[in-house]
C-alpha cells in the first residue's frame, strides 16, 4: 500500500485546517487572475531585462586582435597604473590615433 495520502484522506486527517486556505486547494489558481495593469507590465518588462553593463555610445563590438606579447605586457602594466581596463586603454589609443589622423 502506498504511503501517500489522497486529497480526501488529507482533508479528513486535518479537520482543524486554517480557515481561508480553500483557494489553494484548487489545481489552477492562476486562471482566477485578471490581466496585469500597465504598471505591472512595465515592471515585469524591466525585471526581465538583461542587466549587464550600461551601453556606451552605440554599444560595444567584441573583436579578436593579435598583439605581440611584450607589447601586451607593457600595455597591461600601463593600464594597471592608470586604473583602466585593457579595453579602455586600447579604446583611448584608437581615439588618439583617429584624432591625430583627422578622423575623429
Amino acid at each position: 500500500m502506498s504511503a501517500r495520502r489522497t486529497k480526501k484522506q488529507s482533508q479528513a486527517a486535518a479537520p482543524g485546517r486554517v480557515a481561508g486556505t480553500e483557494e489553494f486547494d484548487q489545481e489552477m489558481v492562476a486562471e482566477s487572475f485578471g490581466q496585469p495593469t500597465a504598471e505591472a507590465k512595465r515592471r515585469w518588462t524591466r525585471a526581465r531585462r538583461n542587466v549587464g553593463r550600461p551601453r556606451l555610445g552605440r554599444g560595444a563590438q567584441v573583436i579578436s586582435v593579435s598583439v605581440e606579447r611584450t607589447l601586451l605586457e607593457r600595455s597591461d602594466a600601463l593600464a594597471k597604473r592608470m586604473g583602466v581596463t585593457r579595453a579602455g586603454l586600447i579604446a583611448r589609443g584608437l581615439r588618439a590615433v583617429l584624432a591625430v589622423e583627422g578622423e575623429g
